[in-house]
């Protein structure tokens, strides 16, 4: 089955850990904090490695870990840090595309990805990162199996 990840926007941690984490994936709405989110199947550290290093040039040692908000045996909510969404609101076309190349040539547990998918997913998380900066939110994601 896999693990779903569920990211999101609050104002901040407290806000965050009031996640609704009863509801299954499927019935999330995605505006349960008033914000509209991003369901995935990509980690976390995944996205934060894949903009900092293909948009940023930040070397890979160098991306800062997730900052957990709440652990519970059923789930577990982190933050990511800012550097990894507020890039995106700024880059052009090149370089999303040049993120997506980098990133689709890098195995992952499926093999790579193809390069047209990473530049869609790519596109998402601008929509993602200029709501949240509308919002005045910072990056949350919630994880459970």
């Amino acid at each position: 089955m896999g693990v779903t990840y569920k990211y999101f926007g609050a104002p901040d941690g407290a806000t965050a850990a009031r996640v609704p984490v009863t509801m299954r994936p499927e019935e999330l709405g995605g505006d349960e904090l008033g914000m509209g989110g991003l369901f995935t199947k990509i980690k976390p550290e995944t996205v934060a490695a894949m903009v900092l290093t293909g948009i940023q040039g930040v070397p890979l040692h160098k991306v800062p870990p997730l900052e957990l908000v709440v652990l519970h045996p059923d789930y577990a909510v982190v933050k990511l840090p800012m550097t990894v969404v507020d890039p995106l609101r700024g880059v052009g076309e090149e370089s999303v595309g040049a993120a997506a190349f980098i990133w689709s040539t890098v195995p992952d547990r499926g093999g790579p990805r193809d390069a047209f998918n990473v530049y869609q997913l790519l596109h998402e998380w601008q929509d993602f990162s200029v709501r949240l900066h509308e919002a005045g939110h910072q990056p949350y994601c919630l994880v459970w199996p």
